[in-house]
């Protein structure tokens, strides 16, 4: 009978103990998303900017939408952009939601709150996002809503295996999708999404033959409220040996 890639994955991790029960019957306690962490993120990241130069490294002009999937309201928000009218209102931060924090440059600082959550600060802006693999502790409805987390692995041959520390030997993603967002832009010039937008990003580890290690993380907003279409983007940062270059700043409007 043939098996499903699921059910062969469960049986892996089953028997490398993620569920509780190790070989030969002996029951073991669930194994945390920290232990079974393919790849470690922590640590401080720069981002490096290698595409969409001209709408990440400069603010844009109004009306410049281009490459962004918006329908006729989100075009008609984006031509009425007004950055001295958010200022008023105190909501400078428009442009570092989670729907696009992870596109301003800038560096990261990543590190495990506890065995459940990682923490993700950020340079530009200020920000923290926290991603929760058990029960949110917020109710979200701010700039970087409520961001629930997974690991997608992906089995070494032979399955399965932990090393010394119980990281997974296999490879695979750190999945991580945000909702219960408060309406912000996806570039500083005002193009908008909205409360109703689903933020899901994939985080994976790359490692050059020349040291170098990469955090890539690839985007897709869905906003059925101004987006014809999901929004697709890429982000790189490298990382560093230790906090240089780390200068947290307020967010701008401009």
């Amino acid at each position: 009978m043939k098996r499903s890639l699921a059910a062969v994955v469960t049986c892996l991790l089953a028997g490398a103990g993620v569920f509780g029960q190790g070989r030969g019957g002996a029951p073991q306690a669930p194994k945390t998303p920290k232990a079974i962490a393919p790849f470690d993120m922590t640590g401080y990241w720069v981002s490096v900017v290698t595409e969409d130069w001209r709408w990440r490294m400069f603010t844009p002009p109004k009306g410049d939408t281009t490459g962004v999937p918006l329908n006729p309201e989100g075009k008609k928000i984006a031509e009425a952009w007004d950055p001295a009218k958010d200022e008023a209102a105190g909501e400078q931060c428009k442009s570092y939601g989670a729907a696009n924090i992870m596109r301003v440059p800038g560096r990261l600082h990543i590190t495990w709150q506890d065995d459940q959550t990682i923490k993700l600060e950020t340079d530009a802006g200020t920000q923290g996002r926290m991603f929760y693999f058990g029960a949110p502790e917020k109710q979200g409805e701010d700039w970087q809503g409520i961001s629930k987390a997974s690991w997608e692995l992906t089995p070494a041959l032979g399955g399965f295996t932990f090393g010394p520390n119980n990281a997974t030997e296999g490879t695979g993603s750190l999945k991580v999708v945000t909702t219960k967002l408060k309406p912000g832009y996806l570039r500083k010039n005002g193009v908008p999404y909205s409360a109703n937008t689903t933020v899901t990003e994939y985080y994976d580890l790359v490692k050059e033959t020349n040291g170098d290690t990469y955090l890539v993380i690839t985007t897709t907003v869905e906003d059925p409220t101004y987006l014809t279409e999901p929004f697709l983007t890429a982000a790189h940062f490298r990382k560093q040996a230790d906090a240089s270059g780390w200068n947290p700043t307020p967010c701008a409007a401009r």
